[in-house]
């Protein structure tokens, strides 16, 4: 703890609020809330903690708080500051996934259609449905059953649905608005459980088709009455009163959390979701961010009824939520609770195992890999290496991996500017140089540790840009590689000694991975520039060819085969001028002199 923590530490209020952890980048790493910000706060800096939260306080070098009027209003503000700056120890719902919903548009002429999102259109939706799977097998059925209008625009003569009976056709035929409103009745009563009166209607039209000797419309109604049992069956029923509702559970263990849901639309649990997460708060405060974040970010469809455990505090869901919040004592919905919490226990114990494998390959590599090296836990890796043929099309790229895991959108390429022929040393001085200077003029976070794919010639390279021109001191190692160039030996330290590492241990799988990862970026930009300027030099210093003339050949023809393939005629018919054309011709083919001129 660094004497700015302490001296904060002492002026903390005793109110509550929010705080923001950061690391020694300034970057905000953990958003948090408190009944009594002073007791809250000072709890992370004294006393035990388990592992993770132990790297959470390793990395904080400053705080901020921001008081607030009450536990509710800290908790939306919680929600809202996480959302904003994305933290990366906080509870993050990266999962988007949206429900299908089935609609009924607000149109003279309705239709039926499937859509994943909710509008203040004035149209009926249905569901949410489990997959988009089971929405679609709904909505052929009420397409079988009832002939809305199909098409998004009305055809000036009837369609394939017409003929089919699933479509009145407005578009030809002056079709009562009254009889969409009772189709539309019929519909909302269908999905809201009035599927059994439908059902006993069209088992009414069956026995009078078959007593008429109208075997093959009684054939149709059956083979209604089927999809109907099919669809309407599939599910099981949990609950008699059709209110959708969400019912929440959770469970912890050895400081995670898994939350479930379960998602009950007209009577039936379509779906469930689960969450497993490490948290850093009481239980039941981050079980409450959990169900704001949930609605919030992942934009669910609110219910009209939530179930939640009774050791939950009910007057802060009802601020978030606007819908009927409700902690069942007895009863069935007393049971849908309790059967979500021994989900959540079942999942997390089954799940956890997985999780610990995972965070060994990944923060607990990293966390060994700073040990062996013997410095500071290298959170944030960014490695190098360099791709030429016989020094040409010179190129750089840098990969990063944050707590073990590839950051994607922080990679970096580099066409090398200032180095002639095949020179490696001379290239990593340049990229290392250029990748520095910015981080420190535009005040980017550093690295904790930089790995050049290389040996000694490159490392020293890099040091010296780094302690000579730039003034910065960040460890450096090297990552040599076999006969069969394979991972072979990290190179660190004054002498660039062999780091003993075990060829099985995560740490040497992670440099493995950081290793690959970096090779393959760079050969796939050496090769996407070597392609691009190999098509450009095929058609340099052609009279009559400039560079737009080069893009719209490219444009038209789609590759050089193709433009070598093409007579002049065709290649004057593309937009070249005719003599431009015949120049082109006859530089490529003094190239290619197998190809003939087609006739």
């Amino acid at each position: 703890m660094n004497d700015r923590i302490k001296n904060k530490l002492a002026l903390l209020p005793d109110q509550p609020g929010c705080y923001l952890m950061k690391d020694k980048n300034g970057t905000i790493i953990y958003v948090g809330k408190a009944k009594v910000l002073k007791n809250r706060v000072r709890s992370y800096f004294s006393g035990s903690h388990d592992t993770k939260t132990e790297r959470l306080v390793s990395e904080i070098e400053d705080f901020e708080y921001i008081v607030t009027e009450s536990n509710i209003e800290a908790l939306l503000l919680e929600i809202n500051l996480i959302h904003k700056n994305d933290p990366k120890y906080n509870i993050m719902l990266k999962d988007d996934k949206s429900y299908p919903f089935i609609k009924i548009t607000n149109e003279d002429y309705p239709r039926l259609l499937i859509t994943r999102k909710v509008s203040k259109d004035k149209a009926l939706y249905f569901g949410p449905y489990p997959d988009v799977g089971a929405a679609n097998e709904t909505k052929r059925l009420l397409d079988r059953l009832f002939p809305l209008r199909k098409c998004r625009v009305l055809p000036k003569e009837v369609c394939l649905y017409y003929h089919m009976g699933q479509c009145l056709a407005p578009c030809v035929f002056d079709i009562p608005k009254t009889t969409y409103t009772k189709m539309v009745a019929e519909i909302k009563s269908f999905l809201n459980g009035g599927h059994p009166v439908i059902q006993e209607e069209i088992q009414r039209k069956m026995n009078e088709a078959a007593e008429n000797m109208e075997f093959e419309k009684a054939a149709e109604y059956r083979d209604q009455i089927k999809a109907i049992e099919t669809v309407m069956t599939r599910q099981k029923m949990t609950n008699a009163d059709l209110v959708d509702r969400d019912v929440f559970g959770y469970a912890v263990d050895k400081g995670w959390m898994c939350v479930q849901v379960f998602f009950i639309r007209q009577g039936k649990l379509i779906e469930r979701d689960v969450s497993i997460f490490p948290f850093y708060n009481e239980e039941e405060e981050d079980f409450l961010t959990f169900i704001g974040q949930f609605y919030q970010e992942n934009e669910h469809f609110i219910p009209r009824e939530v179930l939640i455990p009774d050791n939950i505090d009910i007057a802060s869901v009802e601020a978030m939520l606007s819908t009927k919040v409700l902690q069942p004592q007895r009863g069935e919905k007393k049971k849908l609770v309790k059967l979500a919490g021994k989900n959540a226990t079942v999942a997390l114990q089954e799940k956890f195992d997985l999780i610990v494998r995972k965070q060994e390959r990944t923060i607990g590599a990293v966390e060994k890999l700073g040990n062996a090296m013997n410095i500071p836990t290298p959170i944030r890796i960014e490695a190098f290496d360099n791709s030429n043929i016989m020094g040409t099309d010179p190129v750089s790229a840098m990969v990063v991996f944050i707590d073990g895991r590839p950051d994607k959108k922080e990679y970096r390429k580099y066409k090398i500017k200032t180095v002639k022929g095949p020179d490696d040393y001379a290239s990593m001085r340049e990229v290392i140089y250029r990748r520095y200077s910015r981080v420190l003029k535009e005040n980017l976070p550093f690295p904790d540790l930089i790995v050049i794919d290389g040996g000694k010639g490159q490392i020293d390279a890099a040091k010296e840009v780094l302690d000579n021109q730039l003034g910065l001191d960040i460890p450096i190692a090297g990552l040599a590689k076999n006969d069969k160039h394979k991972t072979s030996e990290l190179l660190f330290g004054p002498n660039l000694a062999i780091v003993p590492l075990e060829r099985n241990s995560q740490e040497f799988f992670l440099l493995q991975r950081i290793q690959d990862e970096v090779h393959r970026f760079a050969i796939t930009f050496h090769r996407q520039l070597r392609s691009k300027n190999s098509f450009a030099s095929r058609l340099d210093d052609i009279e009559g060819l400039g560079p737009k003339r080069k893009k719209e050949l490219l444009k038209q023809f789609k590759s050089l085969k193709n433009i070598t393939a093409a007579s002049v005629e065709e290649l004057n018919a593309s937009g070249l001028p005719k003599n431009v054309a015949k120049n082109v011709y006859d530089h490529l083919h003094q190239e290619e002199p197998g190809l003939e001129q087609k006739p």
